[in-house]
């Protein structure tokens, strides 16, 4: 038994430790080729999954940013949509409170006529003066008066209440204005009262 000892020991003496460290190496070098390609496909694999997350995270990205996109083009046209209802709600609102301030102006008008014969020149230039500033914040608000003497008939503009005479003007115009008309833009608040040259 101490002779396989000794033997052993004596053995153990005689290796070259760089003997030992090439043996270790060939050792190492036939178990790498497995060891590498597992490592190779777990790398493989890892990476593939990194890939497909990377895939799932840019469509994710792609779709919350058409949504962001459809929502602001909604956002912009019901804005849009707002204010032009806004404007057109004016717009009516003013017109309709226009067409009511209308008889107004016309008693104006009448009351100038009836002051021209009056003995206080005060009243006939206080009534005047109102009128004006009336017919001037109406025109501000762009509100013009249709007073078409002379010119041919537009039904669109106008309401023939009378026919003339041949002698009264060209054929087809409008030869009297009864009751003047307003427009405010292209709308019409009154259509004006005419007399009509017959054709």
């Amino acid at each position: 038994m101490d002779s396989v000892k000794e033997q052993t020991a004596e053995n153990l003496e005689a290796l070259d430790p760089q003997d030992i460290e090439l043996e270790a190496l060939q050792a190492d070098e036939t178990e790498s080729p497995a060891a590498e390609e597992t490592a190779q496909d777990k790398a493989s694999a890892k990476i593939w999954e990194l890939e497909k997350a990377l895939e799932a995270a840019q469509a994710k990205t792609e779709e919350y940013l058409n949504m962001a996109q459809r929502v602001q083009a909604d956002f912009d046209n019901f804005r849009r949509r707002n204010q032009n209802v806004r404007k057109e709600a004016f717009d009516e609102g003013a017109s309709a409170f226009a067409a009511t301030l209308l008889p107004v102006l016309d008693n104006f008008e009448r009351a100038i006529d009836a002051a021209k014969d009056s003995a206080d020149p005060a009243l006939k230039e206080g009534v005047e003066m109102v009128y004006r500033q009336l017919g001037q914040t109406f025109e501000t608000r762009g509100i013009t008066p249709i007073n078409r003497v002379g010119e041919k008939f537009d039904p669109n503009l106008e309401n023939a209440v009378l026919q003339g005479s041949p002698e009264d003007g060209e054929p087809g115009t409008v030869c009297e204005v009864f009751q003047k008309g307003y427009q405010m833009g292209p709308s019409i608040l009154r259509h004006a009262m005419v007399k009509v040259v017959p054709e």
